[in-house]
């Protein structure tokens, strides 16, 4: 493994590691970096398994309404969830370009990107937050059916998974601001990305198989 010279946006300069005669990304050029970034992926599968069971308890609960609201009914109005995905997906994109912009050593571009990417994923929050209150005065909780228990906790779940990676990315952002690109700041916006990617999949399968399903059942 030989060396090449990275200069950091704050002005040091330290020897990136090359593999196989090209230079490893800024998060991998740490000691702990990869294993860092490998234990990441391990705890996201521990995540996917979580949202299947999830999923898994959803389709089985989907039919026991008790008399109450179905799901063709309680999704009658499409514009609400379209929107939510419209915001996510484009949320990916910009964090996308948060990490261009960090592998080409661009800090306000990083910092730019991360915020636009803050204020998408407080409107999802925002919308959803909204549907479950228009729900609730319409007496559909999550004590009315086991339907609308498991919708709850399945699209809660996720919910709560982007207000932590909100609060997550607004401290990262705080670090780059303070601390510029380094290796280790350059580990946490690349582990907030794969965790932000993680939560759009997700959301595109809620998309798909509860809200669209429920609008064709």
């Amino acid at each position: 493994m030989s060396t090449a010279i990275h200069k950091s946006s704050h002005g040091s300069v330290h020897e990136s590691p090359k593999y196989k005669g090209k230079v490893l990304p800024l998060e991998y050029t740490s000691h702990e970096g990869p294993l860092n970034i490998l234990g990441f992926w391990i705890f996201l599968a521990t995540d996917l398994i979580l949202f299947g069971c999830l999923f898994a308890t959803y389709f089985v609960l989907r039919t026991h309404v008790d008399g109450g609201v179905t799901d063709k009914e309680l999704f009658d109005n499409i514009t609400g969830f379209t929107a939510e995905t419209v915001i996510l997906l484009t949320s990916s994109f910009t964090s996308s370009l948060a990490i261009f912009a960090m592998r080409n050593n661009n800090k306000k571009r990083l910092i730019g990107w991360l915020i636009v990417t803050v204020i998408l994923g407080l409107s999802f929050v925002g919308l959803e937050l909204r549907e479950f209150i228009e729900y609730y005065h319409e007496g559909y909780t999550m004590s009315r059916s086991a339907f609308l228990s498991g919708f709850f906790t399945l699209v809660g779940t996720h919910g709560c998974h982007v207000s932590l990676g909100i609060i997550w990315m607004i401290s990262i952002i705080t670090q780059i601001a303070r601390y510029g690109i380094d290796a280790i700041n350059a580990r946490k916006t690349f582990i907030i990305s794969l965790y932000w990617h993680f939560l759009d999949i997700v959301w595109v399968f809620i998309f798909s198989v509860v809200y669209l399903t429920g609008v064709v059942s």
